[in-house]
């Protein structure tokens, strides 16, 4: 009997431990999702998607001979663009910006001559703002513990920060006195970018400029509603705090200190403060945990700071968003960069708005001449007789019946198709 009951007692102990205590899938899954969403933030998220894929797909369309791409080659690519259906059906949803032809028996699709002129704005762009790429390549590498970066993992942020794919070749040979490339372990994927001359005059963050500018000392700003009392209280206790620049080398600073956290803070405000859309991928900064000093859960750090930075799920891609520069869903300050994306996304929302209205028209006739021959099946049975009224009905399209609208718009607006 006291066997029975101490082996009881012990599966009893084991059951209390095994559901009292959260899994580390629990708390993972509580700490990235304890962030209050704003719909705001979500939506300029959602809406920079198909841009992205669009972006791709031009690009793929540049690299491609005679700037033609066969649309069987599209459709390979439609994987690591983590896209499903057919690459036909997509692109012909954008018809102002994806011309999709047929020769010898197969689709080929080439750029329109309205996206090719945007092509060219955005090359022209990138020209002038060569001395923009050079500061904030240089300003990465300051940041950076040794003064270098891997050329590998920076080509992964090359785009968040507006780099051009030729980044390497355009700029620096340019700059001998500036960056060098070093290759220590002789393979491709060792190369690194090695900063040569620091410069004071870069040293500066865009929290440091802006408290220069309003003649204050620098510290964060926060961009909460009112409402978050205790929110607020934590961020006036972190921002009393002197604050740390993120180009100080923090081999000075004790670990888990709030310094050093102050430090991390910055670093990370730094880094989106110099990308395009003031936004990041939190698995790709991730990456850059040895070269930034970063903490292991930056994913913690940042969601106990929601009056700086805002983390979401889009996608189930993790991204934090630097809150100051958004105003709603659009950014306070454009890049001329972005302004010519922008340019792009509204020639690729003609094109889908198009697509649209074509799609509308079409369904419209297949539903007329569907309901022409139940008529005519119906008079020829003698079955039913139909009224004015009914007929006079029937030419708004049946898109009053809730059912047959539901599936429309199904057809209309499906992803997948």
């Amino acid at each position: 009997m006291m066997i029975s009951r101490r082996f009881f007692w012990g599966l009893t102990c084991c059951h209390c431990r095994l559901y009292s205590q959260p899994s580390l899938y629990q708390f993972r899954n509580f700490s990235l999702w304890s962030m209050k969403k704003d719909p705001d933030l979500e939506s300029a998220l959602s809406r920079n998607r198909r841009w992205i894929v669009n972006n791709q797909i031009k690009n793929i369309i540049l690299r491609c001979t005679n700037q033609v791409a066969p649309v069987k080659h599209l459709q390979k690519k439609f994987k690591t663009l983590d896209l499903q259906g057919k690459a036909l059906n997509w692109l012909k949803k954008y018809p102002c910006c994806f011309e999709v032809y047929l020769e010898n028996d197969e689709y080929h699709c080439r750029l329109t001559k309205r996206m090719m002129h945007l092509v060219e704005e955005e090359e022209s762009v990138k020209d002038m703002q060569e001395p923009v790429f050079v500061q904030k390549l240089a300003k990465l590498l300051m940041m950076s513990m040794n003064q270098r970066l891997n050329i590998t993992k920076l080509n992964e942020l090359k785009h968040s920060f507006g780099f051009p794919d030729d980044y390497i070749i355009r700029i620096l040979p340019k700059y001998p006195d500036m960056f060098r490339l070093v290759n220590n372990g002789w393979r491709k994927s060792s190369m690194e970018i090695e900063l040569l001359a620091w410069s004071p005059d870069l040293a500066v963050s865009a929290v440091e400029a802006s408290a220069q500018k309003q003649g204050l000392e620098p510290c964060f700003s926060c961009s909460l509603p009112s409402s978050w009392v205790k929110s607020w209280q934590r961020f006036q206790e972190f921002n009393a705090i002197p604050y740390v620049s993120p180009y100080l080398n923090p081999r000075g600073l004790e670990e888990r200190s709030k310094e050093m956290e102050k430090r991390i803070v910055s670093i990370v405000h730094e880094l989106l403060s110099l990308t395009l859309w003031k936004k990041l991928s939190i698995v790709k900064l991730g990456h850059f945990k040895r070269e930034f000093a970063l903490p292991e859960k930056l994913n913690v750090l940042l969601l106990k700071h929601p009056g700086i930075f805002y983390v979401s799920n889009k996608y189930q891609v993790y991204t934090v968003l630097l809150r100051e520069a958004y105003n709603g869903p659009e950014l306070v300050h454009k890049d001329p960069l972005v302004i010519v994306k922008n340019k792009f996304g509204e020639l690729m929302q003609e094109g889908l708005h198009e697509y649209n209205q074509r799609r509308y028209v079409v369904n419209l006739e297949k539903k007329r001449k569907g309901m022409n021959l139940v008529k005519s099946e119906r008079r020829k049975d003698g079955n039913v007789e139909m009224s004015d009224q009914d007929d006079s009905g029937d030419k708004l399209g049946g898109l009053f019946d809730p059912e047959e609208r539901k599936r429309f718009y199904k057809v209309l607006f499906d992803e997948g198709d």
